[in-house]
């Protein structure tokens, strides 16, 4: 995005404004994971959302050219795993230039029943069972049933992403 996009968001393009106004919308940072058969897949994100309680459901939104929306969308079982702050390295391995198992190396992964790789000492980490999705545009909303939760010891601490890089959440104001 042009430096001169930022100063003056009003000359930008529609597509660029919202760029810059959802910089400014703190999200936290989780890998999403799944395992088709044959290979673990793995793809840091920050457009994960609850969808219902009852049933237990969240929603999330995978990049149609990322690796993990192929497997997701043709029915595997995934897992959101959302990142405690000192795990930045899962998230830059996840999301950077590392594919297939090499993607596994940082962090202590673990496989949930259905075979579906966690992280192990994330914040929380939820098993899902693919429910639907829907592309739209650059990306899929995939709905995913939620199946089994590991939540960690210890106060919350989430990695946050926030304009264009990342950050750690205030605990008091």
């Amino acid at each position: 995005m042009a430096e001169a996009c930022r100063a003056m968001p009003a000359a930008c393009s529609l597509a660029e404004q919202l760029e810059i106004g959802l910089r400014r919308l703190g999200r936290p940072v989780s890998v999403i994971t799944c395992w088709d058969g044959s290979r673990r897949w793995a793809k840091t994100a920050t457009t994960v959302t609850e969808l219902s309680l009852d049933p237990p459901s969240l929603l999330v939104c995978v990049d149609r050219q990322a690796g993990v929306y192929g497997p997701i969308t043709a029915g595997a079982n995934f897992c959101v795993n959302i990142l405690r702050a000192d795990q930045l390295a899962v998230s830059e391995r996840c999301g950077g230039d590392a594919r297939g198992e090499e993607r596994f190396r940082e962090g202590r992964w673990d496989s949930a029943a259905c075979g579906t790789p966690y992280l192990r000492n994330c914040q929380a980490s939820f098993v899902c069972e693919y429910q639907i999705h829907m592309d739209y545009g650059t990306h899929a909303i995939i709905v995913g049933a939620v199946t089994e939760v590991q939540i960690a010891d210890g106060a919350p601490d989430p990695l946050i992403y926030l304009d264009g890089g990342y950050a750690r959440a205030a605990r008091n104001f």
